[in-house]
C-alpha cells in the first residue's frame, strides 16, 4: 500500500495537525514549514521530525519531488496564492479557511486545480465535528423529516489575535457558521441578502473598510424552498465564543446549546394534539397545536469512523491547559473534527477521488460570505452568488 509524504505549512495552529499526520497509518514522512524557528524546534523535539524535514519557506517543500501533499494553515491573505502555488507545483493541496479573499481568488484556485489534476480540499472543520455528524445521521435516517429552516452563527471576540484579523469583515469568514447548513441541505447557495449592524472602533474599521460589528444574512438555495439565516461578529460584542447551528425539521428540530457547559436540545413533534387549550360552549375539550417533546441530548463521539492510530485525537488534542492556543481556549477544539479532516484529505488522495469538500464546494461556501459582505456594504442589495464549475 502506498503511503504519502505530506508537508504542514504554518505551525501556530498547525501543530495540532502535525501530531495527527505523524500517527496516521497512511503517512510515511511529515515535513513542517514555518518562519518561526521556535515553532520549528517544538515540532522537531515533540514529534521527532529530523532537521532535513524542517523549513522556513513554502518553496523549499514545493521543490521536493517526494512530497505528495501540502496542508496550509497560514494567514488568510496567503490562502489563495499559496494554494495556487502548491497545485502548480503538482502537489495535492489542503487549505484552512477562508478559501480566498475574493471571487477572483476562488476562481484562480479552481483553474489551478483543473490544470494540475491534483486534489484540492477545503479544510472546514464544522462538517466533521460530532454535532454535525450526529444531525446528518438523523437526517439521513429520515428522523428530522422535511427540512423547513436553518440558522447558523459564528460568534468570536478576536481581540488579541494576530494583526491581520483586526477589522476583518465578519461574513468574509463565514464557513464555520454556514458550512453545516449548506452541507445538510444538499443544495448550492443561490442568492444572499445581508445587513450590517452596529459599529467597531475606527482603527478596526479602517483596516478592511468595514464599519460593522455584526453582519447577518439570509441565503436562498438553488432548487429548494429552504432559507438559511447566518450571522457573525468578531469585535465589540459581549458574547462568548460559539460556532453553532439550528436545524428545524417537520418531525424533529435541533437547537445548539446557549452556554458551553450545556447539552443541545432535540425537539420532537408527535403529531398528537397538545394540552387542553379552551372549553367551548358545550364544555367539550378542544386542543390547539401538536404535542412537542423536548429533551437535552448528549452527542456521541465518532472516533469509530477513524483508524485506531488517530481515533484518540477526537478528544485528546495538542493544546490543553498547559499548552494553550486561542482557537482552543475559545472554541473547544472544533468538536473533535481534526482527525476526521486529516483522514478525509489523505484517503481522497489515495483513493483517487474528490474530497468531501473540494474546490467547487469550498468556493460556494466561501463565496456566500463574500457576497453577503458585499450585500451588507450595499445596504442590503440582493446579490446573486456566482456559479463555480
Amino acid at each position: 500500500m502506498k503511503k504519502l509524504n505530506v508537508a504542514l505549512v504554518g505551525l501556530s495552529f498547525g501543530l495540532e495537525f502535525v501530531a495527527i499526520y505523524c500517527k496516521h497509518p497512511d503517512i510515511d514522512k511529515v515535513y513542517v514549514v514555518d518562519k518561526n524557528e521556535k515553532l520549528l524546534n517544538i515540532a522537531k523535539e515533540r514529534y521527532s521530525i529530523p532537521d532535513e524535514r524542517c523549513f522556513t519557506d513554502l518553496q523549499d517543500v514545493l521543490d521536493i519531488p517526494e512530497i505528495d501533499a501540502v496542508h496550509l494553515v497560514t494567514p488568510p491573505a496567503t490562502h489563495a496564492p499559496f494554494s495556487v502555488r502548491v497545485l502548480n507545483a503538482g502537489k495535492h493541496c489542503g487549505c484552512t479557511i477562508p478559501m480566498g479573499m475574493s471571487i477572483q481568488e476562488l476562481n484562480d484556485i479552481i483553474a489551478a486545480r483543473k490544470a494540475s489534476g491534483k486534489n484540492y480540499m477545503f479544510m472546514e472543520t464544522t462538517i466533521f465535528q460530532r454535532e454535525f455528524l450526529y444531525i446528518q445521521e438523523l437526517y439521513k435516517k429520515g428522523e428530522l423529516g422535511r427540512l423547513q429552516y436553518m440558522t447558523c452563527a459564528h460568534y468570536q471576540d478576536m481581540e488579541g489575535w494576530p494583526e491581520y484579523w483586526e477589522g476583518f469583515p465578519p461574513l468574509m469568514h463565514p464557513t464555520h457558521a454556514v458550512a453545516p447548513c449548506l452541507m445538510l441541505a444538499g443544495h448550492l447557495p443561490d442568492k444572499v441578502y445581508a445587513r450590517g449592524s452596529g459599529k467597531v472602533r475606527k482603527e478596526l474599521a479602517d483596516k478592511y473598510g468595514c464599519p460593522f460589528a455584526f453582519e447577518s444574512a439570509f441565503i436562498s438555495l438553488q432548487d429548494s424552498d429552504v432559507t438559511i439565516e447566518m450571522e457573525r461578529f468578531l469585535y465589540g460584542v459581549a458574547r462568548s465564543y460559539s460556532e453553532c447551528f439550528r436545524v428545524y425539521g417537520e418531525n424533529e428540530s435541533f437547537e445548539w446549546q446557549q452556554l458551553g457547559d450545556e447539552d443541545p436540545v432535540l425537539f420532537t413533534r408527535t403529531g398528537e394534539l397538545g394540552k387542553v387549550d379552551i372549553l367551548d360552549e358545550d364544555s367539550e375539550k378542544s386542543s390547539r397545536g401538536s404535542e412537542i417533546v423536548e429533551k437535552r441530548i448528549q452527542i456521541p463521539d465518532y472516533a469509530h469512523l477513524l483508524p485506531k492510530e488517530i481515533a484518540s485525537f477526537t478528544t485528546n488534542t495538542v493544546y490543553n491547559n498547559e499548552n494553550t492556543h486561542l482557537s482552543f481556549t475559545q472554541g473547544g477544539g472544533h468538536g473533535g473534527s481534526h482527525p476526521h479532516l486529516v483522514h478525509e484529505f489523505i484517503r481522497s488522495i489515495l483513493e483517487e477521488r474528490k474530497p468531501a469538500i473540494d474546490d467547487i464546494m469550498g468556493a460556494y461556501w466561501t463565496g456566500t460570505g463574500i457576497c453577503a459582505h458585499e450585500s451588507a456594504m450595499k445596504g442590503g442589495e440582493v446579490i446573486t452568488i456566482p456559479r463555480f464549475e
